[in-house]
């Protein structure tokens, strides 16, 4: 029989036997098949199925975790029994240990280290920087340019926050190589997470790891530089992060320092430009939606450039947002348990991989009906207080909760500011309609729109 909840108590012989194993398994090949024709689809329809589930990746057992309690449980409630698990493993040598991939206790001292960072009075530098790109962005279309909008707002969050992150004196090569490289490392880092250890010397890899590997050298050499330069006084992250001292005086050393960077390029560019476009995508296709920003923006923002004052003034927009990364956010987390734990009312041994959907969850039609449907209104506060705060996690819960949310947040907000009162984004005649892709984030594989003045 299922278990109430918490931590089996010892001694008790525990194993998977009892958690119902998801519809379509083939002997030898497990989920595989199933996952490989559609992985979102499987994603979405795997909350029918059961709260907890186990999906067979080939022989290796995941357990799969699709409703609201069960995934509280695994984030906050029971937290301490798990870590990062497989796909992090996988990701690690690749990218770094940065706050995403690392586990406690340097996850705890590291985000203590760089709390401040995102503290009220730095965002405020931050949004001085996102206005003053986002504003150079708008003047650079011109009426009638066509281009791919995922593209365009992934250039648009890399240069921004590598503004953010170097100093403009010394920074300039990094930009350069992450506005190069990030995004061939964005593309491909799950599937190469995920891809079994022995594909390594594969020459499938070759672009990637050539790409990871350059960024991480460029880094370390505007890392060396900036330490060199003493940053005292400088606002830039990267000079926060090397001033940075824990309760004992000690800091981050330059290899901690690469790591969180490049965790905070990774997290912040993908993020931000896959909402923007995603939200830039359901405007056109909701003109009335898209007249209730722009009234809005009028009252608060008026004709100057939007400041950090007009952010939360600007809730219209907030809700445009937060039903753009419902719809298409985070496509999975992985933990792994260290001890037997009981999630969701079934037992877990030590050792279990652990997968969880914040983008399934997030279309669950018990918790948002008509789940497919773009429909800001989800996110009026009646709405929103009607719910359980467990329901909405678009940036994780508890203690692993992403520590630049409110930044992400707050550029995204800036850009649909600055750029919606002076062009109208439609899709181009004949195209496509966009298709998610099975990434780190949901994001359109391709998204061709055409600008027209207002």
């Amino acid at each position: 029989m299922p278990s109430a909840g918490g931590t089996v108590s010892k001694g008790k012989p525990v194993s998977l036997a009892a958690i119902p194993r998801a519809k379509g398994s083939i002997p030898g090949l497990g989920h595989l098949p199933r996952l490989a024709r559609d992985p979102l689809a499987v994603l979405r329809s795997l909350h029918a199925e059961g709260p907890v589930l186990r999906l067979d990746v080939g022989p290796v057992p995941v357990v799969v975790v699709t409703s609201a309690a069960a995934v509280n449980d695994l984030m906050v409630k029971q937290a301490r029994s798990f870590v990062k698990g497989r796909l992090f493993d996988r990701v690690r040598p690749l990218v770094g240990n940065g706050l995403a991939n690392s586990d406690e206790p340097q996850h705890m001292r590291h985000r203590r280290l760089m709390q401040p960072m995102f503290y009220k009075e730095r965002l405020a530098g931050y949004a001085e920087v996102m206005s003053e790109r986002a504003d150079r962005l708008a003047g650079s279309w011109t009426a009638d340019q066509k281009f791919d909008v995922n593209e365009v707002m992934t250039t648009f969050a890399i240069e921004t926050l590598a503004a953010t992150l170097f100093s403009a004196d010394i920074g300039r090569s990094a930009v350069d190589a992450v506005r190069e490289d990030l995004p061939i490392i964005l593309r491909n880092m799950i599937l190469r997470a995920l891809a079994p250890q022995f594909t390594d010397s594969w020459p499938i890899w070759k672009k990637f790891d050539t790409a990871a590997a350059r960024m991480r050298a460029v880094i370390d050499e505007v890392i060396t530089a900036t330490r060199a330069s003493a940053p005292a006084g400088r606002t830039d992250l990267l000079s926060l992060l090397l001033s940075a001292r824990d309760d004992t005086g000690e800091g981050l050393t330059d290899e901690q320092v690469r790591d969180e960077l490049t965790t905070m390029l990774f997290a912040g560019s993908e993020t931000v430009a896959s909402t923007l476009s995603w939200a830039l995508h359901h405007l056109a296709q909701h003109p009335d939606v898209e007249q209730q920003l722009l009234a809005e923006i009028d009252q608060v923002v008026g004709d100057g450039k939007v400041t950090f004052a007009h952010v939360t003034q600007l809730p219209s927009i907030t809700r445009v947002l937060d039903e753009a990364i419902r719809l298409h956010g985070v496509v999975t987390l992985m933990r792994r348990t260290t001890e037997p734990v009981s999630i969701g009312g079934y037992e877990l041994p030590a050792e279990t991989e652990v997968l969880m959907s914040l983008y399934a969850l997030h279309r669950n039609p018990d918790l948002y009906p008509d789940p497919d449907r773009f429909d800001p209104d989800r996110w009026l506060p009646e709405q929103v207080a009607a719910r359980p705060r467990e329901h909405v996690v678009p940036f994780g819960a508890g203690n692993r909760k992403c520590i630049g949310d409110r930044y992400a947040w707050m550029e995204a907000t800036i850009a649909l500011a600055t750029i919606l009162p002076r062009w109208k984004l439609r899709p181009v005649p004949g195209s496509k309609s966009p298709r998610e892709a099975t990434a780190a984030m949901a994001h359109p594989t391709r998204m061709p729109m055409v600008v027209l003045p207002r």
